[in-house]
């Protein structure tokens, strides 16, 4: 593991659903500048863990400490003042409105004195072009053009860019290639690396194991609610070596070989 700074630290994380436990002792440990990639098969814990991390969902115990100081996220607002956004597979934009109307929802830029300022559609256009080129959409699209008019490649830029612009230190990215072609796929698996390389930390969650290990850094296993692997370098194992720790296969090699 990266010796760099820490960013988040989950301890001890534990999530009930009445009997059903959703998460039990869950720790794990973020740096900064650093891409996650979360594996699982369903329901091995991964929307749970996103959703208590992003405040959307209360944990039942333990702590959350993001740069040395304990934080209480009990809502997603919670989450996005400490500096974490999330990025849904519908990347929760409004699709009636313009680029620039989505890059600042709920964040608009205004102009004029007090109770008489108005949005500043100027300037907010003005900076979402600058934005679609940093994250590398080089088509020419205006940035007063729908979101419902753009491929489902480019509304994930589009969400990446927002959560950029606001400095978001860490990007939690909630299956971004589901549904893509390959060439949009490339295209943000591009974003991932483009917001490591401006000093953002990313948990990206796919069930496509191939485009993890494109673009992270290290892999996290969940499986039945729990981290049973968080230190996977793309690196140094298999694709197949990560599968057999997603699906248990390899415990019961390893119980095998002892009998043996």
């Amino acid at each position: 593991m990266s010796n760099s700074e820490v960013l988040v630290e989950m301890r001890q994380i534990e999530k009930s659903y009445g009997r059903v436990q959703a998460l039990r002792d869950v720790n794990l440990t973020i740096r900064k500048g650093e891409i996650i990639g979360l594996l699982g098969d369903n329901g091995a814990g991964k929307s749970t863990l996103i959703k208590v991390l992003s405040g959307a969902v209360p944990y039942t115990s333990g702590r959350i400490i993001i740069k040395g100081r304990e934080v209480f996220l009990r809502s997603t607002n919670d989450a996005i003042r400490s500096g974490i956004e999330t990025i849904y597979q519908d990347s929760a934009l409004v699709p009636q409105l313009s680029i620039a109307r989505n890059l600042f929802l709920g964040r608009e830029l205004t102009t004029g004195p007090g109770i008489l300022d108005r949005l500043d559609h100027e300037r907010m256009n003005t900076v979402a072009a600058k934005l679609l080129k940093r994250v590398g959409i080089s088509k020419n699209i205006p940035p007063t053009t729908p979101i419902g008019s753009l491929s489902g490649g480019e509304r994930q830029a589009v969400a990446i860019a927002r959560a950029m612009h606001f400095d978001s230190e860490l990007i939690i990215l909630d299956e971004p290639t589901n549904n893509l072609g390959v060439a949009e796929t490339q295209g943000v698996l591009r974003f991932v690396r483009e917001a490591r390389d401006t000093g953002h930390s990313c948990i990206f969650i796919a069930h496509n194991i191939h485009h993890v290990f494109q673009v992270v850094d290290r892999m996290v296993v969940m499986r039945r609610g729990t981290i049973v692997a968080d230190d996977l370098s793309p690196k140094s194992c298999s694709i197949q070596e990560v599968e057999d720790i997603i699906t248990g296969e390899h415990i019961a090699i390893d119980r095998v070989e002892a009998v043996a």
